[in-house]
């Protein structure tokens, strides 16, 4: 989605700035002055479409996904996708926290192209580039008309999400599940508490997380944890890996996927300015690690992946392919283990 595929909202008012960024009344600013969203603007759009076809020369393992909204208040350091905020003429970085695109016409499109004689009711993931239950869902509440379309179409549909504001629609899950396959995955890369105020400043705690994986699973919801990012050097000694699949055991995941914190342009100039702030001693070895590209290299990769495989046995976690759906009903005969490494999105 461009700024030019976009329609101005009935009644809208734009500011001066909106119009220099975006072109005139191509969109609503609005910010309020409550704890949770305070120094958070809402650019609220009214999108042409919102069901995106991911490139054919992707490495994800699902071909189309629905975002209700651009940049993220999560305000993780590493997230993969504030270089999509560039193409807004907006930076990777504060903007990226603060700023943030709602489409606020997303359910009700979504509902339209769902009954299109050309849609095949193909799988639909969410939570792969923002997510979809960041704090603006707290307010905008577009998650539920969304659902309640793709349950009406028994449209198949997974969830990858770090809010706990999930919850708060397990009735619309549930009622899903019934008519389609439906996968829900939460990512938890580590239980470090100081390390997560810090690199993932306005996310849930670790726990509150895992007390949402648990919650589903006393609702009969099988749900996956993706341990991800394992942060090289802070997040990847072996006593920390095994606290960290140890708690997602206790949570009652039905699986566990690792993938490596990966840096690509737009997050990997801001994850190394906050490297270089909070653990200066470490931007070397970053260099090095990360020489050769955006990914960690592979014999890191499979240490890890090994090493969360052998505790994952331990606990008695069972499999996933990384980034596939998950079916809320359990799998018939689940084989231990974990699956290897991929380069699966990350919100």
């Amino acid at each position: 989605m461009r700024w030019e595929n976009l329609t101005v909202e009935s009644g809208g008012h734009s500011r001066a700035a909106d119009a220099a960024l975006f072109g005139a009344d191509a969109v609503v600013s609005r910010t309020f002055d409550t704890p949770e969203f305070r120094g958070i603007t809402f650019h609220e759009v009214r999108a042409r479409s919102i069901i995106n076809r991911v490139p054919g020369a992707s490495r994800m393992p699902f071909e189309w996904t629905v975002n209700p909204y651009r940049g993220c208040s999560h305000a993780c350091v590493y997230c993969f996708a504030r270089k999509t905020h560039t193409y807004l003429d907006l930076d990777s970085g504060i903007d990226f926290d603060s700023q943030i695109v709602v489409k606020v016409n997303a359910p009700e499109l979504l509902r339209r192209q769902l009954g299109s004689r050309r849609w095949q009711g193909e799988h639909i993931a969410m939570g792969t580039n923002v997510d979809c239950y960041q704090r603006a869902e707290g307010r905008y509440r577009l998650m539920p008309g969304i659902l309640s379309a793709l349950r009406d179409h028994a449209n198949p549909f997974s969830i990858l999400t770090k809010g706990t504001l999930i919850l708060r629609d397990l009735d619309l899950l549930v009622q899903s599940a019934q008519v389609t396959d439906v996968g829900i995955s939460v990512s938890v890369g580590f239980t470090d508490p100081e390390l997560w105020r810090t690199v993932e400043p306005g996310t849930p705690a670790p726990e509150r997380r895992l007390d949402v994986v648990r919650t589903l699973a006393e609702h009969g919801i099988g749900c996956g944890v993706l341990m991800a990012p394992v942060i090289p050097f802070l997040s990847d000694r072996p006593a920390q890996l095994r606290a960290t699949v140890r708690a997602i055991a206790a949570a009652g995941a039905t699986s566990v996927t690792p993938l490596v914190l990966h840096l690509r342009p737009g997050a990997r100039e801001w994850f190394m300015a906050w490297l270089a702030q909070h653990h200066p001693y470490l931007v070397r070895r970053y260099e090095r690690l990360y020489a050769d590209g955006s990914y960690a290299p592979k014999w890191y990769q499979r240490r890890i992946t090994r090493q969360v495989h052998e505790l994952a046995q331990e606990y008695g976690i069972g499999p996933t392919r990384a980034g596939m759906p998950r079916r809320i009903r359990p799998p018939e005969a689940p084989e231990a283990g974990v699956s290897e490494p991929t380069q699966l999105t990350l919100i």
